[in-house]
């Protein structure tokens, strides 16, 4: 919500809001940059919308919510997120758009940093934080870039079907697997998604779902992988470094400063987009090789008392196994805080996320577990982190249960000792950075 409403601003529009974290005073860093961007920010009690034209919702906000209610008796129009950056970016000359269960911040993350040192000015809308926009004069906020190019380069999500309002130019499909909703309903829309694609479509051929859905595709086919013989992007010489990883893709060497196989897949994703706009191979590669990472990413918080605490996004089986493939490369103890990002997830994929730990997690490990993060609203939870724990330890993981977080701390301030790394793990909740910061200090 963040980058599209400092987006409108941008074309124009006057722009207020209201965010449940807000009100409790959580994530004081966003709401204040949001306010030093002349946002103004009012409770979220339906007091603000006195002087608004469109209620903007996005897709956690219930009728519920006061706000909504407000907006609905004072004739005010409701629009969804999507609904609003579907729109803008359908208009934009060139449309980028990245989907796939797993790896869209990171793949867009890349696309925007090349597209940006090749000078071509692009639009970018992410959900994670790019590091490399820190600080940059056409970014208001590090997951957002103002351009006047043609390209608006965006994440696209299908956890809710909004994916079906995007008509891209270029369409990148990284991988499919169990997330928000069922297999074979990922299938049909991620298919419909890369047939409407108007000038390529650059897809994963290492994902054994993906082959099956290019038979309705009338652009361009890109693909890439590690394994597929047949990719037209493929990653030879691969040597994994725990700050990087370097390979060579059509001869030409790639020294990439974020770890791990997946982040191989996405770069090669990432120069896929790139030659599908017409970006010359070695200038991509220049490009991808400035990437410094996405926030929260299996980004190193610091290390006291030789553990090293890691703050990290993982929070579906595939995510969570690409963290922990990564980091059981090198050596240390691995203590791992899981914070589940809603109880409806651990409904559907509890099991496979335990499978996922339980297939990455050495004996000596550990997985800690506070109760689901909660964000309010009417919700069935019946299925808690409680349950997944009792799964976990019949998997033969050692795991523990914790009613908050606070007891979470103090176990592993207890139980981490020197070379041990500390990963904290999950989505959806700014709050898990600010716990990770305050643990390693």
């Amino acid at each position: 919500m963040m980058p599209l409403a400092l987006i409108l601003q941008s074309k124009g529009h006057a722009i207020i809001g209201s965010d449940r974290a807000y009100d409790q005073g959580a994530s004081p860093e966003k709401f204040n940059l949001l306010t030093s961007k002349g946002i103004s920010l009012f409770p979220q009690d339906g007091s603000g919308l006195a002087n608004a034209d469109v209620l903007v919702v996005s897709g956690a906000i219930e009728d519920t919510v006061p706000d909504v209610a407000a907006a609905k008796a004072k004739g005010i129009a409701i629009k969804t997120r999507a609904e609003i950056l579907s729109s803008l970016f359908n208009d934009a000359p060139c449309g980028i758009s990245i989907a796939g269960t797993s790896g869209k911040s990171t793949v867009t993350g890349m696309v925007a940093t090349i597209f940006d040192a090749c000078k071509m000015d692009p639009t970018v809308m992410n959900g994670g934080m790019i590091t490399n926009f820190d600080g940059n004069a056409a970014c208001p906020a590090a997951n957002m870039r103002v351009g006047q190019g043609k390209a608006f380069i965006t994440e696209t999500d299908e956890s809710d079907g909004s994916i079906a309002l995007y008509n891209p130019a270029i369409a990148a499909l990284n991988n499919i697997a169990l997330d928000h909703m069922p297999l074979d309903q990922l299938k049909t829309i991620f298919s419909a998604f890369l047939g409407r694609a108007s000038r390529a479509v650059v897809v994963n051929m290492d994902d054994p779902h993906i082959p099956s859905l290019l038979k309705d595709c009338k652009a361009l086919v890109i693909s890439y992988g590690i394994n597929a013989a047949e990719a037209t992007l493929k990653a030879h010489n691969i040597t994994y470094r725990p700050d990087g990883v370097d390979f060579t893709v059509q001869g030409q060497k790639v020294s990439l400063g974020v770890a791990g196989r997946h982040n191989v897949l996405n770069a090669l994703a990432a120069l896929g987009i790139a030659i599908a706009a017409g970006i010359d191979l070695n200038y991509a590669i220049n490009g991808l090789e400035r990437f410094t990472g996405i926030k929260r990413r299996l980004q190193v918080v610091g290390t006291q008392g030789g553990v090293t605490v890691i703050d990290d996004f993982g929070h579906n089986p595939d995510k969570i196994a690409a963290t922990l493939e990564t980091l059981k490369q090198f050596d240390g103890r691995l203590l791992v805080m899981f914070q589940a990002h809603g109880f409806a997830p651990l409904r559907l994929m509890g099991d496979e996320i335990v499978q996922s730990f339980a297939r990455h997690l050495a004996p000596e490990d550990e997985l800690i577990m506070p109760e689901v993060y909660y964000a309010g609203g009417t919700v069935d939870r019946s299925v808690t982190a409680k349950d997944v724990i009792a799964k976990a330890e019949e998997a033969g993981i050692k795991a523990k249960w914790f009613a908050e977080r606070p007891q979470c701390a103090q176990y592993l301030k207890t139980a981490a000792k020197e070379g041990d790394r500390i990963v904290i793990m999950g989505a959806r909740d700014d709050s898990l950075t600010d716990f990770a910061k305050a643990l390693c200090a």
